[in-house]
């Protein structure tokens, strides 16, 4: 079975092929920095960077760009509020979202451009697509011609007659038809602002997209992803000018992820609903979040509450289970049979990923392969044997971007005192004094530390 990847453009699951063998180029819709991300924010770049993660162990060479939009009308409101430069508002979230995707786990991507170091190449496009006659000047703006381009709602599946019969808004007067599109605006009083043929002003919210997309990664791409709050108009104007421009299909395969959802409603900053990604590292790590994403189909909704946290604590617990130490028998027999299941559950998360990236069902087949090797522990099996499995365990959850072994990280040299109070406890135990010996073991609970007591030997792992 080959990887198949659901197009938004065309409603159905394909199979993934390149437009260079080996190579994937990958543009994903990046945050507009005038305030705090969010956990919506951080959900996006979670389910691309599993989605990056997967294609390179396929064996791709991604090329993965994501952008900044670092002008923008919410920009300069904020900075109007601040009292400072917008550039400097944009710079700050930026800067606090780099640490995000740190934080994260999330990969690098290959580059970040940002719309204000790419105002020469907007300039240039919409100039181009002023004399092919998809866009003409008014007044110091640009507007786009939507009926000038015949597909124009192909990837929303809107028709537009029918787009237009359903336009309420104000009609600007300017406009040859009321769903023509800025490409170019005309520059206000403290405004940033830029010369071009028109005037001084500053570009557009889609033309930043298409433009970066071409400088980056050419003509053509891939894949093209993004939240499906982005389907229109801005995708769906993304492809109007990109393919006006070239004359060729702008992106292979769209890819849309579902929104973060608090109390049934999208989780936005202009409704208020938000949780901030900083707010919600500082109670939980950031595997949470991450198993919260995998736990669910990508592009569907994402409820964020209380049980939701609480089962993706629960689900990294039973992952970590697995990687308790060995406790020996001698008359162990079953190497081969956790050998056979540990090249199965590889089979298996190749195969469930390869359905459009079901991450939700590789997790079925790896917490069923988590039961293996716990019951092979419990049967004895040998520290070789188990570690191995371990080893296997350990590779398609990195494949998902999670780390299980960031508790053991963090605790530092903690880990080692915890060893000790265990071996003190052994030997009280050893002498019968259970009152002693339960209280470390009640005080370590206390410290989220669960200890473990078989007839091999004591164990503990991180609650």
């Amino acid at each position: 079975m080959s990887l198949k990847i659901y197009n938004t453009l065309t409603r159905k699951k394909e199979e993934f092929k390149t437009l260079q063998p080996g190579k994937v180029s990958m543009y994903v819709c990046g945050p507009t920095v005038y305030d705090k991300a969010h956990v919506g924010h951080a959900m996006s770049a979670l389910v691309f960077d599993i989605v990056r993660r997967y294609l390179e162990y396929l064996g791709y060479e991604v090329h993965h760009v994501t952008n900044y939009t670092d002008v923008d009308d919410k920009i300069i409101q904020r900075a109007a509020v601040e009292g400072v430069e917008p550039l400097t508002v944009a710079e700050r979230y930026i800067k606090e979202f780099d640490r995000h995707l740190h934080d994260l786990n999330i990969l690098p991507a290959s580059e970040y451009p940002r719309a204000t170091e790419q105002i020469d190449n907007i300039v240039k496009s919409v100039a181009e697509l002023v004399k092919k006659g998809y866009a003409y000047p008014k007044d110091g703006d640009v507007y786009y011609r939507v009926d000038k381009f015949p597909d124009y709602g192909k990837l929303s599946g809107r028709k537009l007659e029918d787009m237009e019969a359903g336009f309420r808004i104000e009609v600007d007067s300017r406009k040859e038809h009321p769903l023509d599109f800025a490409l170019w605006k005309a520059a206000k009083t403290g405004e940033p602002s830029w010369p071009s043929p028109w005037g001084n002003g500053r570009p557009g919210w889609h033309i930043e997209c298409s433009v970066m997309s071409q400088t980056c990664l050419g003509d053509q791409i891939d894949i093209h992803g993004g939240g499906n709050d982005l389907i229109f108009p801005h995708h769906e104007n993304e492809i109007a000018q990109s393919e006006a421009l070239t004359g060729k299909h702008f992106a292979t395969y769209w890819m849309h992820n579902g929104m973060m959802q608090l109390s049934g409603a999208k989780m936005s900053k202009s409704v208020g609903n938000l949780v901030t990604i900083d707010s919600f590292l500082e109670k939980y790590e950031a595997n949470v979040l991450r198993m919260m994403v995998l736990n669910s189909s990508y592009r569907g909704p994402l409820t964020f509450n209380e049980e939701t946290i609480q089962h993706a604590q629960r689900a990294l617990k039973r992952l970590r289970s697995a990687l308790k130490p060995a406790l020996p028998q001698e008359n162990w027999q079953g190497g081969k049979d956790l050998k056979d299941r540990s090249k199965q559950v590889r089979e298996l998360f190749r195969k469930t990923m390869d359905d459009d990236f079901n991450t939700a069902g590789t997790l079925g087949h790896i917490f069923d392969f988590v039961k293996d090797i716990n019951q092979a522990r419990d049967e004895g099996a040998d520290q070789e044997s188990l570690e191995a499995a371990q080893a296997v365990l350990k590779e398609l959850t990195g494949v998902l971007g999670l780390k299980l072994d960031q508790e053991q990280a963090q605790a530092g040299e903690a880990g080692e005192f915890i060893d000790l109070l265990v071996e003190i406890r052994t030997r009280l135990r050893e002498e019968k004094l259970w009152e002693l010996s339960d209280l470390i073991r009640d005080k370590l609970e206390e410290l989220d530390v669960i200890l473990e007591d078989t007839p091999q030997g004591t164990t503990w792992q991180w609650k």
